[in-house]
């Protein structure tokens, strides 16, 4: 695969990419992850991604399942990520960002010499993914924006409100996302979800039951 070669079609994706598992951590397409990474065998996949394609599969390890000498299991689902920017700190640490590109599903994951986890991946079953927008007009933005305002006002946190009504509804949705709070599991379901539509949903749906955990009254605030 040509090193700046647009992926616009499955077909365009590679199918081995070196994967990073990473608890928490969710990307999904067009959404930007930023990262920081140090661990030796991480370093050595980000020189040979950078020689390549630039290509990286972001999945998380399912903790539910025993390891193997491998490292953790993994779940089945992640996404392939493209290095969009790329620093270095003067303790030798990369500080990167990915782009989401598709999500995928693992086929096998392979007996590799390489210090970091390879995979060899199916991204047909998400074709969609690489439509950008699909699925915007079905989904309740005004109710994500009520569950976002209602975090916020919950966690005495503030945002660029202008910038966020100004965003893509899939712009909106994705990024919501990634930068959410939840753990691995919401995560994971956050990264399943069937379309936009759902995804959207999903986040509302585990942002209510947050605040309603939370002491006060961060419930109402969603009605």
């Amino acid at each position: 695969m040509a090193k700046h070669r647009p992926l616009i079609a499955p077909a365009d994706a590679p199918a081995v990419v070196p994967v990073f598992p990473l608890a928490g951590a969710l990307l999904l397409p067009r959404a930007e992850l930023p990262l920081n990474i140090f661990e030796p065998r991480y370093l050595a996949m980000i020189d040979d991604v950078l020689a390549g394609d630039r290509m990286v599969g972001m999945i998380q390890p399912d903790e539910a399942k025993p390891e193997d000498e491998r490292g953790p299991a993994l779940f089945k689902v992640g996404c392939l990520g493209r290095i969009t920017q790329f620093g270095e700190s003067g303790d030798g640490r990369y500080l990167i960002t990915l782009t989401g590109i598709c999500r995928f599903e693992v086929v096998e994951e392979l007996n590799v010499d390489t210090p970091y986890r390879q995979c060899r991946i199916d991204v047909k079953p998400f074709a969609k993914d690489f439509d950008a927008s699909a699925g915007e007009d079905a989904v309740d933005r005004t109710a994500l924006l009520r569950a976002l305002a209602a975090f916020l006002e919950a966690n005495k946190l503030e945002a660029d409100w202008e910038g966020i009504e100004q965003a893509g509804t899939e712009t909106l949705v994705n990024a919501l996302s990634v930068m959410s709070p939840y753990g691995t599991l919401e995560k994971q379901a956050l990264l399943e979800a069937a379309d936009l539509k759902s995804r959207a949903e999903m986040l509302v749906a585990i942002t209510q039951m947050m605040l309603a955990r939370m002491p006060g009254d961060g419930e109402s605030s969603l009605q």
